[in-house]
């Protein structure tokens, strides 16, 4: 599988892309402005205790206030207020490392008004993004993630990946990480160390344990609320976790952000530095990888599938719901009703697949597959959807089938879901309802090129105009737009845009100026 990452970075905003194969299977959008990333670590103060529901809310600094349930303290708090305690009084960061007794786990069960009161100080990590009117959800337990490491301070085991099946691979790993691991802190072996050097993985634990000694440091003087760590933006977050073999281009339009991937790459990944790419041509970057384009046609609210099906997607605010129907076509053209079902079933579970990591769907997500009454086959489409979805980062949880032929997956939601607007508003008529008749558009780009290239002597034109233009300009012999370029003895060149109106078109001078008239 090739893997590729498209990065359009303009105006303060950062759109990265995420291809498999040509096809696009991540969106994410950064805003240089964005107040909370997951993963982020903050300095806050606790405003109220809410005994009613076993949670708090936290001062991080920001318009909202966090929230933090009983549940995400994580089992050392008590440890994390001591440490912060001896940061903040004489002991200073580095002897608050080495005098903070580790305190015992709280209990599972218990109360918040047990642990915190208003006013504590807390370290603690956005689990959450803000989602609609709620702050953000915050945890206690702190995660430092590396390129093979995983760190949990005061944590007290060495995990191991699960995808990482070898057992004589996961003794060396775990080995390899007691060297280092002492009772301050746990390791989770992330499926990225498989197969790496020792020294690359100690050098990775080393780094963030740095990582750590930092943000105490950070506590002795830090005026809370204070942010203590930023994490790592999605651009090298993505590269931290999906950079391997099968990952060989990464593409972005700003110099500045392709040198300092190369750099990460040189830094965390040696030898693959060379997949970045600088692009600077003055065309879209997402139009030359026709990724506009599969935005176009799969965030509407129905997306048509090769063989004739289609789904469509509602969502709600409890859930998503997904339909799965079998279009006219398909209905017609197998003898077998449920070999027919199935094939437009399996070819659903790989889109359903697509569209829930492509939107980033979380929470309770429903699909109304076509009733299978074959057991075998009901068991072959729960077995696909496992399968599609095996290279979905996030945490799920895939139901079998009921009798009903619905299917329910759980799926982590750590942000707002991915919703773009594909409807627009028409150029031609401002959303009036009335356009110019498509006939009349040729004659009026012809008026306007003439204008420009004989009364005020432009030497070049180049025309955006919808596909149907384009061909329309360009078909016959003579077409209609070399009778201009004989006629006006300039150069005129038509670029054909999908995503343009039939009835709308620009014009461009020599240096690719949009020309207004």
């Amino acid at each position: 599988m090739n893997r590729e990452l498209i990065i359009n970075a303009q105006g303060g905003r950062i759109d990265i892309a995420l291809l498999e194969n040509g096809n696009l299977v991540e969106l994410h959008q950064e805003d240089a402005d964005s107040q909370y990333s997951v993963g982020d670590i903050f300095l806050g103060k606790v405003n109220k205790v809410l005994p009613g529901l076993n949670a708090s809310f936290v001062n991080v600094g920001k318009n909202k206030a966090g929230f933090l349930h009983y549940s995400d303290l994580g089992p050392q708090i008590r440890t994390f207020k001591e440490l912060i305690s001896l940061a903040r009084g004489e002991a200073g960061g580095a002897t608050a490392m080495e005098e903070v007794c580790t305190q015992a786990d709280i209990f599972k069960g218990g109360q918040m008004s047990e642990v915190l009161q208003k006013g504590n100080l807390l370290m603690l990590q956005v689990l959450k993004e803000p989602i609609s009117t709620k702050g953000p959800r915050m945890t206690g337990e702190i995660t430092l993630a590396g390129r093979f490491v995983v760190l949990i301070p005061f944590g007290k085991t060495i995990s191991i990946s699960k995808r990482i099946k070898d057992n004589d691979e996961r003794d060396r790993l775990e080995a390899i990480a007691s060297k280092l691991c002492s009772d301050r802190f746990g390791l989770i072996i992330r499926t990225a160390a498989m197969g790496e050097k020792s020294e690359e993985i100690h050098r990775d634990i080393v780094e963030v344990m740095q990582k750590w000694s930092s943000i105490v440091h950070k506590c002795v003087t830090a005026e809370v609320p204070a942010k203590l760590l930023s994490e790592v933006d999605k651009v090298t977050g993505l590269l931290r976790d999906l950079v391997n073999e099968s990952f060989h281009r990464v593409v972005v339009n700003d110099k500045q952000m392709a040198d300092e991937l190369r750099a990460y790459l040189a830094k965390n990944a040696k030898g693959k530095e060379g997949i970045v790419e600088y692009d600077k041509q003055k065309v879209s970057i997402f139009e030359q990888h026709q990724v506009n384009r599969q935005i176009k046609t799969l965030f509407g609210k129905t997306v048509n599938l090769a063989n004739g099906s289609y789904l469509v997607i509602e969502h709600t605010e409890a859930m998503t719901v997904i339909d799965v129907n079998s279009g006219h076509k398909m209905s017609s053209q197998a003898t077998n009703q449920d070999d027919n079902a199935l094939r437009v079933n399996l070819d659903a579970a790989a889109e359903v697949a697509r569209q829930v990591r492509l939107r980033d769907i979380g929470g309770i997500i429903i699909i109304d597959f076509i009733d299978l009454r074959n057991n075998e086959y009901r068991n072959k489409l729960a077995q696909q959807m496992r399968s599609h979805m095996s290279t979905d980062r996030a945490k799920h949880t895939i139901l079998p089938l009921t009798k009903f032929g619905l299917m329910q997956i759980t799926r982590q939601r750590v942000k707002p879901a991915v919703d773009i607007n594909t409807s627009e508003r028409c150029p031609s008529c401002n959303g009036s309802g009335a356009v110019s008749a498509p006939v009349l558009v040729v004659d009026d780009i012809e008026k306007n090129v003439s204008y420009l290239l004989e009364e005020l002597n432009y030497p070049r034109i180049t025309i955006h105009a919808h596909p149907f233009v384009e061909a329309y300009l360009k078909i016959g012999m003579p077409s209609r737009l070399w009778k201009w370029i004989f006629r006006h003895k300039k150069r005129i060149e038509v670029v054909a845009k999908d995503s343009m109106a039939l009835t709308d078109y620009h014009l461009f001078d020599a240096q690719e100026e949009r020309i207004n008239i």
